[in-house]
């Protein structure tokens, strides 16, 4: 089968490789039916990379596909069951997750990063990581599903009520999810800033009531505009701007920083986050939002087929990941060859 390889810094190869084989009786063989291209694999193939990733594995973290084969003690899924990924494969037994907070494991590795993944005909993954999704949902939606299960941990941290107004900065998929979700949450001004037009425009599509680019307009003074206070949830989807979320929050209000960027060290002055009792919250991928994922693609809510911009077969990946690293996409799928 044709696979998308992490070769070394900077450099992904399309190699054949032999359809995996189970390695446990607890693992399922999926065959692939779509794949996505996320920011952190553009990141993991910088150089210097903007993400660590293991040399030699399959990339490809977010995907969805078909039940071939299943271990002889799997019982969550069948053969011919259409399934979801969640790449993070926990350990089970330290500290964080014996208390319930399994993104936080200790042990934690990642499928598509640090083991093979999804850019490919045939993954193997343990049962244990796949969840049962209806055939009636476009695969090409369903792969959203990785993604959107980390919006809805962050979702639930701030808990936004109606009639909120909200600050999302950085209008990439995850902007664009938020979005999506806190618009269907009830959150009646939803402003989006980004410094590009094209993916404002698909934030307008995504139910944003205002667009924001700091560099026709002013950021601060427009945010105080439109709430006249500041916004009571301001989310950092770009991992760098926590000081300029200070500026847009109101007073009592909450930030979310979900974004990362381990180079970032912007100051922030404590005396303002006690003064003015602002909420700073941080969120880590999920924390068993899968089986809600589920429920929220199969009720058809959000407007999820306006985030699919490009769809390419596994053989043009390299053509996806430029157009992805130029801005000229919010989410590409990638087909199996």
């Amino acid at each position: 089968m044709l696979t998308g390889v992490f070769e070394k810094v900077g450099n992904l190869i399309l190699q054949e490789k032999e359809i995996p084989v189970l390695k446990s009786d607890l693992d399922v063989k999926i065959k692939v039916e779509a794949a996505s291209i996320c920011g952190t694999d553009v990141h993991i193939l910088a150089d210097p990379p903007g993400h660590p990733a293991t040399p030699g594995i399959v990339q490809g973290h977010e995907y969805v596909g078909e039940v071939v084969e299943v271990g002889k003690e799997v019982s969550n899924v069948s053969v011919g069951d259409r399934v979801i990924v969640d790449p993070t494969t926990t350990c089970g037994s330290c500290y964080y997750c014996q208390v319930g907070k399994q993104n936080l494991c200790q042990n934690a590795s990642t499928i598509g990063i640090f083991l093979d993944g999804g850019w490919a005909s045939y993954s193997v993954v343990p049962s244990k990581n796949v969840y049962k999704v209806s055939k009636k949902i476009a695969p090409e939606l369903a792969v959203l599903a990785e993604p959107l299960s980390c919006v809805i941990n962050g979702s639930e941290k701030i808990k936004v009520q109606p009639g909120d107004s909200v600050v999302i900065i950085g209008a990439g998929p995850m902007g664009q999810l938020f979005t999506q979700v806190l618009k269907a949450a009830g959150a009646a001004k939803i402003i989006c800033v980004d410094f590009s037009d094209y993916r404002l425009n698909y934030s307008k599509l995504s139910g944003a009531t205002h667009i924001i680019n700091p560099q026709s307009q002013d950021l601060e003074r427009s945010v105080k505009e439109i709430t006249e206070v500041g916004a009571d949830v301001v989310i950092d989807c770009v991992g760098s701007l926590f000081n300029q979320c200070m500026n847009l929050v109101c007073h009592g209000g909450q930030i979310l920083l979900v974004g990362m960027n381990e180079h970032a060290h912007p100051d922030i002055k404590q005396y303002d986050l006690t003064r003015n009792e602002i909420t700073v919250k941080g969120t880590f991928i999920q924390n068993n939002n899968f089986p809600k994922v589920v429920k929220i693609l199969e009720s058809e809510l959000l407007n999820l087929d306006s985030l699919i911009t490009h769809k390419i077969s596994l053989d043009k990946i390299h053509e996806g990941i430029e157009t992805m690293r130029k801005g000229e996409a919010i989410k590409i799928i990638v087909y199996p060859v």
